[in-house]
């Protein structure tokens, strides 16, 4: 916590953010554990020497094959890994207090929260000599001005896989998840920003709208879908995609492309409505026991070749302009026009309350 933030400020800010009593009580007390490091909290200050160990927390099947030991390998750090399904996982635990981790890989509108909670370091831009290799596409976005907080990692979009021995001719809409032909063979996110985004993306609203009115339609919507679906499930749809349980699944375009490698019958969808793109990057959360380490892994990361392995492991998009040139296939970057139907998640503040009771709503109906 910074020091000119009182205790009612943190109470009203943590509050916006729809964090519950017992979450600010534990952070509260974590920010109050962690005094602050000045060598950590000055960007331009040395980190010292090189430490031995690295503790990453990151989603599953995230890096390349050979991206950890090959850093082993050459550094002489260890590193122990430890996987998440969604952001508000990865959240709740640094929330909660859990310390000891050096990188951890946030979607936007979490690194949004990170910094507003003050759980983000900055980065140390010295350490970081191949910082040119980023696209300018990818760089200074709203969630992090001049990247103060974040390395982008990978990128990717938010649409629908589906089953082209099953479904032949799926419209390029979210309305097929509206389709009772289907029934019983569609899945989407298990995330409630992901499933009442579709819904507002199909009315043409904003999938970051907080208005009262298009929220109601995008909970009738996903209420009525939900009737036809399977089960909300994310990453974890891949195996069932690949077996033929499920013919269509709202998925991350990655996870579609990994799960493709093994059943070449798999299409996706971008809806004409459009869908959310995201951007994931390497954060340094408050507590990091490693920040050197932490850069030299930061900086291996924005190698061409390393970023490239990494994209074509994942089935995602690098925004790393000069590892495209090592990627057979690689994930092209946003036309202008593809950009219009795409829009990022964005912090939602004091209405991610309403968000979340929506989403208990439709789960529960």
């Amino acid at each position: 916590m910074r020091e000119d933030l009182s205790r009612r400020e943190f109470v009203r800010r943590a509050s916006a953010l729809g964090l519950s009593l017992p979450v600010m009580s534990a952070l509260f007390a974590a920010c109050n554990r962690d005094k602050p490091d000045p060598v950590l909290e000055d960007p331009e200050r040395e980190l010292g020497s090189l430490e031995r160990e690295l503790a990453i927390y990151i989603w599953s099947d995230y890096v390349a094959p050979d991206t950890i030991p090959n850093f082993e390998r050459e550094f002489g750090v260890k590193v122990t890994m430890d996987f998440y399904d969604s952001n508000e996982e990865m959240l709740a635990k640094l929330q909660a207090g859990a310390r000891g981790y050096d990188i951890v890989v946030p979607s936007t509108y979490i690194v949004e929260v990170l910094i507003a909670t003050n759980l983000a370091l900055p980065v140390h831009h010295r350490y970081l000599t191949s910082w040119r290799n980023l696209s300018s596409v990818f760089l200074n976005r709203g969630f992090d001005p001049g990247n103060r907080y974040t390395v982008p990692w990978l990128w990717g979009v938010t649409g629908f896989a589906y089953r082209r021995d099953k479904v032949p001719d799926p419209p390029p809409s979210w309305e097929i998840f509206l389709d009772p032909r289907y029934r019983g063979k569609m899945t989407q996110m298990d995330d409630g920003r992901d499933v009442l985004g579709s819904w507002l993306r199909y009315h043409g609203h904003s999938l970051n709208s907080i208005n009262p009115s298009e929220l109601a339609v995008a909970e009738r919507d996903a209420i009525a879908a939900k009737k036809n679906l399977k089960a909300y499930i994310s990453a974890p749809v891949k195996g069932q995609l690949i077996s033929g349980d499920v013919w269509v699944a709202q998925l991350w375009n990655g996870d579609a492309e990994q799960a493709r490698m093994e059943q070449p019958e798999l299409g996706y969808v971008v809806p004409k409505e459009g869908c959310t793109i995201w951007l994931d990057s390497l954060v340094m959360p408050r507590g990091a026991p490693h920040p050197r380490a932490a850069h030299e892994f930061m900086n291996y990361i924005l190698r061409p070749d390393v970023e490239a392995a990494i994209s074509t492991a994942t089935g995602y998009g690098t925004p790393n302009h000069e590892a495209i040139r090592l990627i057979e296939h690689p994930v092209p970057y946003p036309t202008g026009e593809e950009m219009a139907r795409l829009e990022y998640q964005r912090d939602l503040g004091r209405d991610t309350a309403t968000w979340d009771q929506l989403w208990t709503e439709i789960k529960s109906a």
